[in-house]
């Protein structure tokens, strides 16, 4: 069955999934804020283009800025950076039919704030783990697939997710699952995110980085803050993709922590997409990352339960240096990083 659907957001991850969607068949409408990206999907001569390792392929799809869209959609994907989110979600608002739907195909958990805006009962969860880049107008890398899991905020198997978890799983990736617990799988990407922070501020890719011996404490740490803090919440996160946050359990062993690093590894090191989303921010497209909607609400929900997450908020404040220029990105960031 065709389903019309809106991806507001048309950069590595709204582009990837849209572009899969409409050479299944899917009506897929692309929103974004860059002007020559926009121009570059709808022309017959261009179009958007997925290269990499997974597939490659070519699709011509309407695409518009947020000023030129007119109509209103059931489903819609909400693919911005996670700091992006707020003003994003108004801004689709209009465009949401009454009985419509948001997606959160993001990173963070957005989820809390798309629901303040559209409404809990028009909210959809959704965890993503695959690779992919924005490389200019009309041009992404596909690099490697992943994890990907759908679920309704209250833990239901409704019929909306069920006919959108098999549009994804025909169209774009087979071993997507519903689960009645996304929220678990959105805290383990958090657990797992953090280690990609700290990869964003060194220059080896996420394989390399991970894999140093002398950091398997830091991986711990960083595990263990984010673990803490979801436990406050009564949330167990779930593991994906070589991630165990078992592994990273305050009092789990050293042996444990190092299994689940060299799975994480043995995944990242065949990827095209060998270095993060964060890493590309700060060294090639000189941009602020997610981290203050990402890596600081763990943060600050640990501390308000009485967690400390000193490892965190170090390496929140080195992204912020970074950021403004204050700080070079060396591999030797990672390693005060520790000690601290």
């Amino acid at each position: 069955m065709s389903e019309r659907i809106l991806v507001w957001g048309a950069g590595a991850i709204g582009g990837t999934v849209g572009a899969f969607l409409k050479r299944a068949g899917h009506d897929i409408t692309f929103v974004d804020v860059v002007p020559e990206h926009v121009a570059a999907i709808r022309d017959p001569a261009r179009g958007l283009t997925i290269t990499g390792p997974v597939d490659e392929f070519t699709v011509v799809a309407p695409a518009f800025t947020p000023e030129e869209l007119d109509g209103t959609w059931s489903t819609v994907f909400l693919c911005t950076k996670a700091h992006h989110t707020e003003p994003a979600a108004q801004a689709l608002a209009p465009h949401l039919a009454p009985d419509g739907y948001v997606v959160s195909l993001q990173n963070g958990l957005c989820e809390d704030i798309i629901a303040r805006i559209v409404g809990l009962e028009r909210t959809i969860g959704a965890f993503i783990n695959f690779g992919a880049d924005w490389h200019g107008p009309g041009e992404i890398l596909y690099g490697n697939r992943g994890a990907f899991v759908l679920g309704e905020l209250d833990g239901r198997i409704s019929d909306r997710l069920r006919r959108l978890h098999a549009a994804i799983a025909a169209g774009f990736e087979p071993d997507a699952i519903m689960s009645e617990s996304v929220q678990s799988y959105l805290w383990g990407k958090l657990g797992y995110g953090s280690f990609l922070f700290a990869q964003a501020v060194g220059q080896l890719g996420i394989a390399d980085c991970l894999a140093r011996p002398e950091l398997l404490p830091l991986w711990r740490k960083l595990g263990a803050e984010v673990n803490a803090s979801a436990a406050k919440l009564g949330i167990v996160p779930k593991g994906f993709n070589g991630y165990d946050p078992k592994a990273f359990e305050p009092g789990a062993s050293e042996e444990a922590a190092r299994a689940s690093v060299d799975a994480m590894v043995a995944f990242n090191r065949p990827n095209a997409k060998t270095h993060s989303g964060v890493w590309r921010d700060l060294a090639v497209r000189k941009r602020r990352t997610e981290v203050d909607v990402q890596i600081l609400p763990m943060v600050e929900i640990g501390e308000a339960h009485g967690v400390p997450c000193p490892t965190a908020r170090k390496l929140i404040a080195m992204i912020h240096e970074i950021e403004d220029g204050n700080r070079p990105m060396t591999d030797d960031n990672l390693t005060e990083l520790l000690r601290a």
